[in-house]
């Protein structure tokens, strides 16, 4: 069950009365078209699919937990959260918990997700670190996912067809291959090469496969400008191979080619491409087109102007707005909601909900990538804002508490205990190498004593596309006036970490184990 603070609760509400009034009087309300990114927040590598007049969106997540999160739509413009695939990054490597080493950008990236009519069950199959692959299963897309199989093989950026009942995967880098696997996914029954990409391409990944007709597609994308398909009369090929795009300019300005993804036809007949847009600092945001069908049977892109749209106009379905992903919390639910994602496998006696996030210290290190249950949350862009509500009265000395912009570059807001005082602190500084060890472990920038074990931590951040963006710290005693701390932070825009900057709420200790804090309220903003 997901917490929902008042201020959620009116939004649903007038969330509500918006479908209300679009399907009465007010119809004429209804938006004709939509605006590229449908989504502003950082969700790569997705597959989509469509079970009854539900669409499903599946997404790359790496080293955060629970993995591959699902987002859901029943027009293909609004998104809601909908559940997590993988519960738990269990990928038998200790890494995975902050355990001696770390994960940083490794885990879950361009899985496949898809549905089985003739067993009712959702399904999510990747390829972790290169060396085997997993099956995770449920029978709800918000219910209670397990793992299935542990698969010795890696299905590189898998795509997952549904042949019938007939398991089919579409995998590889450069080499693509095709493999069948067993009916209850446990086992591999055939594997065959099915085409290699001639050296003027370049290379072709990011593999969905679907059926169409009487011919089977395998969808690719030639990172990070391009996409093409192959089409074949058996799963086994030969297969033929199109161009649908290569640099075509995308919709976000600043932003890269629209690429990646996945097809999804409506219960209309019409088809769709959800894509994502290289973004950074803030990430990869999906990007929606329509995709018409030649007359000899091969997929084209809908463009505007000889470029991906910035706007279209609007899928052919009922207009639903849903849960916005935005707003605020303040975690009175008995589970937290599927907007969270904590930076590795969180230590799980270490937390509760319920009255507030408490959170125990779960680390002692002097290093917040090293840190265990910092929890995260996505940036909405172009700009948003994130404040929360911090009880630090159960600190104890040497401890870390507060808000952070999170990535290979990070800084932070948040409170220092040192020898019984207590200060307000906005750090920097902090920084991985290209190999994601840490190479600075911050330092203050700016900083006052405080006193009175509550204050409300602030960050404004500019994710649009591009160097230079800034984010912004702030605080307050009251929760009404802020006070600004520290110089703005410049954000790294480089793609090589793969995920773009989150939010994060971290405690930890530099000394002993012992100290709490509560997060009474978590909110994101937009102006």
């Amino acid at each position: 069950m997901r917490s929902r603070s008042l201020v959620s609760t009116l939004i649903l509400t007038v969330a509500a009365g918006l479908t209300l009034a679009v399907t009465g009087s007010a119809q004429a309300a209804e938006p004709s078209t939509f605006t590229n990114p449908v989504v502003w927040q950082d969700f790569a590598d997705g597959d989509i699919i469509r079970v009854g007049d539900a669409y499903y969106y599946s997404a790359s997540t790496m080293h955060y937990s629970p993995g591959a999160p699902i987002l859901r739509s029943y027009d293909l413009v609004n998104w809601e959260f909908a559940g997590h695939s993988v519960p738990r990054l269990d990928f038998d490597n200790a890494a995975y918990d902050l355990s001696g080493s770390r994960a940083y950008v490794k885990g879950i990236w361009a899985s496949a997700f898809n549905y089985r009519a003739s067993d009712s069950t959702y399904y999510w199959l990747g390829c972790t670190e290169f060396n085997r692959s997993y099956v995770y299963t449920a029978t709800s897309v918000g219910g209670t996912w397990s793992k299935r199989a542990r698969l010795p093989n890696c299905y590189y950026d898998a795509g997952l067809l549904f042949d019938g009942a007939t398991p089919y995967v579409a995998y590889g880098n450069g080499t693509i291959s095709v493999a069948q696997l067993s009916a209850d996914l446990t086992s591999q029954v055939r594997a065959q090469t099915v085409y290699t990409t001639p050296s003027s391409i370049g290379t072709l990944e990011g593999a969905r496969m679907y059926k169409r007709g009487s011919y089977y597609y395998i969808w690719l994308t030639r990172p990070a400008n391009g996409q093409y398909v192959l089409r074949s009369a058996s799963p086994w090929g030969p297969y033929e191979q199109r161009r649908v795009l290569l640099d075509l300019p995308g919709p976000i300005s600043g932003g890269g080619v629209p690429h990646q993804g996945g097809l999804v036809q409506t219960q209309n007949g019409d088809w769709w491409y959800m894509a994502f847009t290289d973004a950074f600092p803030g990430g990869r945001m999906p990007t929606l087109a329509p995709i018409t069908w030649s007359s000899d049977g091969w997929p084209v892109l809908t463009t505007v102007n000889g470029r991906w749209g910035a706007t279209y106009p609007r899928p052919n379905l009922p207009w639903r707005p849903v849960t916005p992903l935005v707003g605020a919390d303040d975690f009175t639910g008995t589970t937290l909601g599927h907007q969270y994602e904590w930076n590795h496998n969180p230590e799980t006696s270490r937390y509760a909900v319920g009255n507030g996030l408490r959170l125990r210290t779960a680390t002692v290190t002097n290093d917040l990538y090293s840190a265990r249950n910092t929890l995260t949350r996505r940036i909405q862009g172009p700009s948003s804002t994130a404040t929360i509500q911090l009880d630090y009265s159960a600190m104890t000395d040497g401890d870390r508490a507060g808000l952070a912009m999170l990535r290979d570059s990070s800084a932070w807001i948040g409170i220092r205990r040192d020898n019984g005082v207590t200060r307000v602190s906005m750090t920097n500084g902090l920084t991985m190498n290209s190999s994601w060890a840490t190479t600075g472990t911050g330092t203050e920038a700016a900083g006052t004593n405080v006193s009175g074990g509550r204050i409300w931590l602030r960050v404004a951040a500019d994710i649009r596309p591009g160097a230079g963006r800034t984010a912004t710290f702030s605080y307050s005693i009251d929760g009404s006036t802020f006070t600004p701390l520290g110089p703005a932070f410049t954000l790294n825009n480089a793609w090589q970490f793969f995920m773009g900057y989150r939010f994060g709420v971290f405690n930890y200790a530099t000394r002993a184990l012992g100290g709490a804090v509560t997060v009474n309220r978590f909110a994101v903003t937009t102006p």
